[in-house]
């Protein structure tokens, strides 16, 4: 019979025995730290009682880590709010930049590398697109999002971009896409690849990445990747409405599982749903939980790496001018800043009586695990 569990439970159960078995880096430990103490008394919290029936309760603090399954629901509504503000009455393009599994290897011995080039090749790709005047001729507006897994937790690099469908020109008219793929597909992949070879090889040539070593087998990738089609995905959102920034927001603050998609624990597998593209159909998957684990943390990024990256006319220092601009060209009154207010302190119901609401009383300190104490020494 299954059993149901989520990714902190399984990390606080198998924890000490898959790090007896596995070595990991100093960020995988940190991260695997959050997630078994998010919302526990490691972190501390708050003593509320009721006013009602005087049950006490504690509230503890959420960890508040990009990995967390737990904490990134609430960083994705946040971030749409911030974002709306922001949308233009155009039609919007979402495509998908991929990496081949052929240079999954690489990704895991120079992360920080690899990792900074896909968001570097796919802007530049897009912006020599956009510039060039047989095409659309102007400045394009592009936020990117990486995701480094597939529905089935193996490795699998990839940027979604959401675009709007237009750029601003050097005189400041605005030129609208006409494309239903804003730009040919094709075209861009053989760009993008050309432009990732190049990259990668000039960060060769520089040593940065030394931990490649096998004699030859940069110039065999490279060349070999040459002679591969690359995969450029894209797609407009038909209709412009106020959902936009929701569909990138499934995207933005995503991990790469999470606890819905768990369906339990039978006989030391861990049972999950994915989506199957070969044939579009909702599977069922087993893995060992040690195998589990490894490939939840084959996701972990590199401490400082930036997820989500605006380019062009979204980026931060002209976003603002730049929107401006497009708003009055376009006739489109600007968007209403909605002003942030001092929130007011959270009135939760009493779970016990139902009548009652929760007053906090105190603070709770932090309780350290005796695991964490290992794990900072390490």
């Amino acid at each position: 019979m299954l059993k149901q569990t989520t990714i902190q439970q399984l990390l606080q159960q198998q924890f000490d025995e898959y790090i007896g078995e596995h070595k990991l880096d100093r960020q995988r430990l940190k991260v695997c730290r959050h997630l078994m103490n998010c919302h526990t008394s490691a972190l501390g919290g708050i003593q509320y009682q009721c006013d009602h029936c005087e049950t006490q309760v504690p509230l503890y603090h959420s960890c508040r880590d990009r990995h967390c399954s737990q904490c990134q629901l609430h960083a994705s509504h946040r971030w749409s709010e911030r974002q709306q503000q922001d949308i233009l009455p155009v039609t919007y393009y979402h495509l998908v930049f991929t990496l081949p599994h052929d240079l999954n290897g690489w990704v895991q011995l120079h992360p920080e590398v690899i990792y900074q080039l896909l968001f570097q090749v796919t802007w530049q790709t897009l912006k020599a697109f956009a510039a060039d005047p047989k095409r659309l001729g102007g400045k394009l507006g592009v936020t990117a999002v990486m995701h480094t897994w597939g529905q089935d937790l193996g490795q699998h690099v990839h940027l979604h971009c959401l675009i709007p469908g237009g750029v601003l020109t050097d005189d400041n008219a605005w030129h609208g896409a006409s494309s239903t793929y804003l730009f040919p597909v094709r075209a861009l992949s053989r760009h993008f690849r050309g432009k990732m070879v190049s990259a990668l090889r000039e960060c060769a040539n520089a040593g940065e990445l030394n931990r490649v070593t096998h004699d030859g087998e940069i110039d065999s990738m490279l060349d070999a990747l040459m002679q591969k089609e690359w995969n450029v995905y894209s797609k407009p959102c038909v209709t412009y409405t106020q959902n936009i920034v929701g569909y990138l927001a499934r995207y933005s603050h995503r991990i790469a599982i999470s606890d819905q998609r768990i369906i339990g624990i039978e006989d030391d597998a861990v049972h999950f749903r994915y989506t199957d593209y070969r044939d579009n159909q909702s599977k069922i998957m087993k893995l060992d939980r040690g195998e589990f684990i490894r490939r939840f943390l084959m996701h972990i990024l590199p401490k400082g790496l930036m997820r989500i990256r605006h380019y062009g006319l979204l980026a931060n220092r002209c976003r603002r001018k730049s929107l401006e601009i497009i708003r009055k060209i376009l006739a489109q009154p600007p968007e209403a800043v909605v002003k942030q207010q001092r929130e007011e302190p959270t009135v939760y119901p009493c779970p016990k009586c139902k009548k009652g609401h929760l007053i906090a009383i105190f603070e709770i300190n932090p309780v350290w695990p005796f695991h964490v104490h290992v794990m900072e020494r390490g």
